[in-house]
């Protein structure tokens, strides 16, 4: 798959670059997903609050996705570490498929890594987006 473009508010970005670098000083045992997620940074199209499209997903965005081959559908929030709860579908932006989700939008696929293989999954849904609820300082 051929990357896509992303888009991450300016808002956003700060605070994930703030966050990187206090995990570097921190922890370096997930090295790799603090490196992706700064990679996808580095790439990321970066725009006012108020100007992202309504479809992509931002921090605190909550998000329905589609695993291609299994057709099975999940629903997560994309979260600070410091939200993250797995029992209230709060997943980590640290974590390889927050990452992952980060900046797309719906219509979007994406490659997710995980153990053994790489599942493909489609942004079905932005079912919750803070920009697009006029929610601009979280």
């Amino acid at each position: 798959m051929l990357d896509r473009e992303i888009v991450v508010t300016d808002f956003d970005q700060t605070r994930l670059r703030n966050l990187l670098e206090g995990v570097r000083r921190w922890n370096a045992r997930d090295r790799t997903h603090v490196d992706h997620l700064e990679a996808e940074l580095d790439r990321a199209d970066v725009v006012l609050p108020a100007d992202v499209p309504f479809d992509v997903v931002t921090m605190n965005s909550e998000v329905a996705v589609r695993d291609i081959d299994s057709d099975e559908e999940m629903t997560f929030a994309v979260v600070f570490p410091s939200d993250a709860d797995v029992n209230r579908k709060r997943i980590s932006v640290l974590a390889p498929i927050g990452t992952a989700v980060l900046g797309y939008r719906v219509g979007d696929t994406i490659d997710w890594k995980v153990p053994g293989r790489i599942r493909r999954l489609k942004i079905e849904r932005v079912l919750f987006q803070p920009e697009a609820a006029g929610q601009f300082d979280r």
